[in-house]
C-alpha cells in the first residue's frame, strides 16, 4: 500500500511514502550510510538548492517509477541516493569550481558504482528507482547549477589588478639597476661595433694607429 505500484491509483501514494519504507533491515542499512554521506555533501555544498533537489528527486523519481516501471512493488530510499549522487556529479561538471569538483570527486570515489546500478542487474532490485532517481538528479543539476554562489577565489596582493607595487625592501632599486644595465649595454655596443664612414670598425682603426 505504501510502496509504488506502477499504473495503479492505489500505488500512486507510494510516490510520497515509498522512500520511507524498506523491505528488511539489510535493505535499510544498505541505503542509510550512502544517504547520510551524500545528503551531508548536498547540504554543505549547495545551500540554496538542497531542498529543491531533495523535493524534485523525491517526487520525480516516484512518478517515473509509477509510470514506466515493471509491475511490482517498488520501495526504499535508493532512488534518493542515486538522485543526489547524480546531482553532485552533473553539477560538479557544469560548475567546475574547486568546491563542486571536490564534492563530486568524493562522491564518485565512494559511490561511483551507482553509475552502473541504474541498469538491470538482479530481479529483486528496483533498477527503475535508481534510473529515475539519477535522471531526476541530473535534471535538477541542469536547471539549478547556477543558483548557488561559487566560492570566492583568494587573491594575493601580487595577483591583484594594478598591483605594480614596489618591494617593501628593495623598493624601486631594481628599476635603476635595469636602466643602468641597458645604458651599459648600449654604450658597449656603440663603442665596440660602431662603423666608420669607410667601413672600418673602431677596433680596426686602433690596429692601424698602432702600426
Amino acid at each position: 500500500m505504501f510502496a509504488v505500484y506502477p499504473q495503479r491509483l492505489s500505488g500512486a501514494l507510494g510516490v510520497i511514502t515509498a522512500p520511507l519504507i524498506h523491505g528488511s533491515l539489510q535493505h535499510l542499512f544498505s541505503n542509510s550510510l550512502p544517504l547520510l554521506i551524500l545528503l551531508t555533501a548536498l547540504i554543505y555544498g549547495y545551500p540554496k538548492t538542497r531542498y529543491k533537489v531533495l523535493a524534485s528527486v523525491w517526487i520525480l523519481s516516484g512518478i517515473g517509477v509509477w509510470l514506466f516501471a515493471r509491475e511490482s512493488y517498488h520501495l526504499g530510499a535508493s532512488g534518493m541516493t542515486h538522485g543526489i549522487f547524480f546531482y553532485l556529479l552533473v553539477v560538479g561538471i557544469l560548475r567546475r569550481d574547486k568546491s563542486s569538483i571536490g564534492i563530486m570527486m568524493i562522491a564518485f570515489f565512494m559511490y561511483g558504482g551507482m553509475t552502473m546500478s541504474i541498469f538491470p542487474r538482479e530481479p529483486g532490485i528496483s533498477f527503475e528507482y535508481h534510473l529515475f532517481g539519477g535522471i531526476s538528479g541530473a535534471l535538477a543539476a541542469l536547471m539549478w547549477f547556477r543558483l548557488d554562489p561559487k566560492p570566492q577565489v583568494k587573491r594575493y596582493t601580487w595577483e591583484r589588478d594594478g598591483s605594480d607595487m614596489d618591494d617593501p625592501i628593495i623598493q624601486d632599486q631594481w628599476r635603476d639597476d635595469v636602466e643602468q644595465s641597458r645604458q651599459f649595454e648600449s654604450e658597449l655596443t656603440r663603442h665596440t661595433f660602431s662603423i666608420d664612414v669607410d667601413g672600418t670598425t673602431e677596433v680596426e682603426k686602433d690596429k692601424h694607429a698602432n702600426k
